[in-house]
Parts: C-alpha cells; sequence; structure tokens
C-alpha cells in the first residue's frame, strides 16, 4: 500500500470508527465506562510520544530542535484551547469538553453548535498529524492513528452527550458527528499533498503531534481523574494507563518499529 492509501484508510477507518464505538457507549448512557475510557487513552498518548514519535523525530533531526518544536506546540495549543473557552464559555460555567452546559434551552443549542465546529476543527488537524507519521514511516502512522483513535473515544462520548443534552436526537447527533469525522480524511488529504515532497519538515510534524497529545493527556484528561482520589478508583487508573502504555509498546514492536 502507497502512504497515501494507507493515510486515507487510517483517517476514514479512524473517524468513522471513533464516532461509531463513542455512539454506542454514549447512547447506552453507563457513566462508569467514560473514566476507564480517559485512563486507557491518557495510556495510549503517552505510549505513543514517548515510545514511537519522539524517538522517531529525534532520528531525523537534531534533539534541540525537535525540543524547540514540542515548546512551540504545547504553548499554541494551550492559546487554541483558550479561544475555544472564551468563545464556549461566555459568562457561563462549563468545561473544556464541554461536558457541562448552562441550563438554558439557547445555551443548551450552542453548546452543541460549538461542540461540533470544535470537534471538525480538532478532526482535521489531527488527519494532518496523521499523515506526517505516514509519511515518516508506516508503522509510526498506525501507531499514531491506534493512539489518536484511543483518545478520540472518550472525547467523542463527552461530544455525544452535549449534543443530546441539546436537544439532539440520536440519529442527528450520529450524523453530524460522522459528517465531522470526515474533517479527519480532508486532514490527511492536505497534509499529504503539503508534506510529500518536504521530508525536511518531518521532525518538526512530529514534534508538534506528540505535544498535542501531551497536552491532551496533561491538560485535558488527568485533571479529570484526580477527581477520583480514592485508592481503588486510583488503582484501577494507574492499570488502564499501563495498560494504554503497553498496547503501543505491543503494537510497536509487533509491527518492527
Amino acid at each position: 500500500m502507497t502512504s497515501l492509501t494507507w493515510i486515507l484508510a487510517a483517517t476514514l477507518l479512524g473517524g468513522v470508527l471513533s464516532v461509531i464505538l463513542a455512539g454506542v457507549f454514549a447512547f447506552a448512557a453507563r457513566p462508569a465506562w467514560v473514566p476507564r475510557l480517559v485512563s486507557f487513552a491518557v495510556g495510549t498518548l503517552l505510549g505513543a510520544v514517548f515510545l514511537e514519535i519522539l524517538p522517531h523525530a529525534l532520528e531525523y533531526g537534531k534533539a534541540q530542535s525537535v525540543a524547540v518544536s514540542v515548546l512551540i506546540g504545547l504553548l499554541a495549543f494551550f492559546v487554541l484551547e483558550k479561544l475555544v473557552l472564551w468563545r464556549h464559555c461566555h459568562h457561563e460555567s462549563c468545561e473544556v469538553h464541554g461536558v457541562e452546559a448552562s441550563e438554558h434551552d439557547h445555551t443548551h443549542h450552542r453548546a452543541g453548535l460549538m461542540i461540533l465546529v470544535g470537534d471538525t476543527f480538532h478532526n482535521f488537524v489531527d488527519g494532518i498529524l496523521i499523515a506526517g507519521a505516514f509519511l515518516a514511516d508506516t508503522q509510526l502512522g498506525l501507531v499514531t492513528a491506534l493512539a489518536i483513535i484511543a483518545h478520540e473515544l472518550p472525547q467523542e462520548v463527552g461530544d455525544f452527550l452535549v449534543l443530546l443534552h441539546s436537544g439532539y436526537t440520536k440519529s442527528r447527533a450520529m450524523f453530524f458527528n460522522l459528517l465531522s469525522s470526515l474533517a479527519m480524511v480532508m486532514g490527511g488529504l492536505l497534509g499529504y499533498l503539503a508534506l510529500a515532497g518536504m521530508n525536511e519538515l518531518t521532525p518538526y510534524l512530529l514534534g508538534v503531534a506528540a505535544s498535542s497529545m501531551i497536552y491532551v493527556a496533561v491538560a485535558d484528561l488527568i485533571p479529570g481523574l484526580h477527581k477520583r482520589p480514592e485508592l481503588s478508583a486510583t488503582l484501577e487508573q494507574v492499570l488502564l494507563i499501563l495498560a494504554g502504555i503497553t498496547l503501543i509498546g505491543i503494537v510497536g514492536h509487533a509491527s518492527g518499529v
């Protein structure tokens, strides 16, 4: 398979698969599943960054340049999330992925719309990152796509819950989320066209990809895990994080990365 074929397959199947699985979880309405998905996603994100993406980036570029790209990426994602929060929250209290919403109907509707807009942009960026990883190495692309799908699941579950709370029917929520997932394919295609002849950018794109995953894991997902400080919950979280890291390690080893 060519790099373009891998990119299109990973972004199409990854985007659609994450939406369908998230819909199944959200429609089943079992809140206990979401924290477990989050813990597992933290493990896959951190495993992908430190076991696969950064080592590959350091193979292609200088350590200091890669480190700078990670730092710039972290600051950029911080600013980007601030912009999303400013437009989403206005004067109401809310959380980054919109799990809380105002009790007023018009605010509910706006929250649902903002979730769709934000998710579409997020999927587009994920597609570009997947394209960059596949252009660097096929196995790295597979690992990156797997990690992105894993972290999309808990976020998509939260998105579904917001849409349902905003008055969307289950069918409309599924339709608009599937439509949003196609932005990942567009991002993958654009990333391939823009980066195919620019191999010198590969280590820096991988650095940005790493910063995206680090930021999501540390800034967005882990704080939610701290809301359950009891020993049994902490033990479960640690085991699920380790399971996510182990899965990335197994995939990388099996694919010869």
